[in-house]
């Protein structure tokens, strides 16, 4: 990667992990975040000031963002920014396929490369370098960027040559995950009011055909356990339901169950506005909330 410095803006829960993991494998790295940068960069990496600032010391750009508005914000200021030598930005922020396309054809306009690579593996994800990133973008772009995104992911899958096609895979994949922990949630509700064990009732659906991600892993590590800290906010959780369901009535294709699993996260947001994503079983099982 001889004297490449990548550029990483955005430092949060997931973040800061991937950026680290950058780091660590040799990297250059250039970051800020805007609630505060010195705290959360890993360490030898260059502080900068600003957006404008990481985008005239480095290229590619690696945006992990809250969502589509902030993303069009970023892109502008580096856009507008006489001085920078950024060329391609990664963005590995959940904003939808709508915002992902807008993203691309703003930085085409002004001649940049948008690449839609969003993640999936949450914070555990992020930090182990586990992660899968969902790579939107031509395969010259693929060839060339690889060697700079494979430490901080597990899988590295180039998904389409579009901007937005990363986006509509990875929210179709939380809405999966999202379902999982839905229907998990009642089938389990129903088998404890059977007399059911739910220790048994997991070790039976792991090598059956009910089996899920919920089923695997969720319910027991967070919900058996009592844990529920599977890393990943219910808000968070909704945020990717509610993107899901905007691209499906886009698309015209079938929103019947999305709708459904749309009001349970909705109902979890507003019972419990900070709740990790699997307290939806409690509330599903009508389990009282924590105190």
């Amino acid at each position: 990667m001889g004297d490449t410095k990548v550029g990483f803006i955005g430092l949060g829960n997931m973040g800061r992990h991937m950026a680290r993991n950058l780091a660590a494998s040799g990297l250059e790295l250039c970051v800020f975040d805007a609630a505060g940068t010195s705290e959360r960069a890993p360490k030898g990496a260059q502080i900068a000031s600003s957006v404008s600032h990481v985008a005239s010391e480095a290229d590619p750009v690696i945006l992990s963002l809250p969502d589509g508005n902030i993303v069009k914000k970023v892109a502008q200021e580096i856009i507008d920014h006489p001085g920078a030598i950024a060329h391609t930005v990664v963005d590995t922020s959940t904003i939808g396929v709508q915002a992902a396309r807008t993203a691309h054809q703003v930085l085409l306009d002004a001649g940049f490369e948008y690449i839609d690579a969003p993640v999936s593996g949450g914070v555990a994800g992020a930090e182990a370098a586990t992660i899968a990133l969902m790579f939107a973008g031509s395969e010259a772009a693929f060839g060339r960027l690889t060697p700079i995104l494979s430490p901080m992911c597990g899988h590295l899958l180039h998904v389409g040559a579009k901007a937005g096609q990363g986006q509509a895979m990875k929210v179709l994949n939380n809405f999966l995950s999202g379902t999982a922990m839905v229907a998990t949630s009642e089938a389990i509700a129903f088998g404890l009011t059977q007399g059911l064990d739910m220790e048994r009732m997991l070790q039976v659906l792991n090598v059956s055909s009910g089996v899920n991600s919920a089923t695997r892993d969720k319910f027991p590590n967070q919900v058996l356990t009592e844990n529920f800290d599977g890393g990943f906010a219910a808000r968070l959780m909704l945020k990717d339901v509610s993107l899901y369901l905007e691209s499906v009535k886009g698309a015209g294709t079938a929103d019947d169950v999305a709708s459904v699993v749309f009001k349970q996260w909705s109902a979890l947001r507003e019972a419990e506005p900070d709740a990790d994503f699997t307290r939806i079983y409690p509330l599903i099982a009508g389990e009282p909330e924590e105190d």
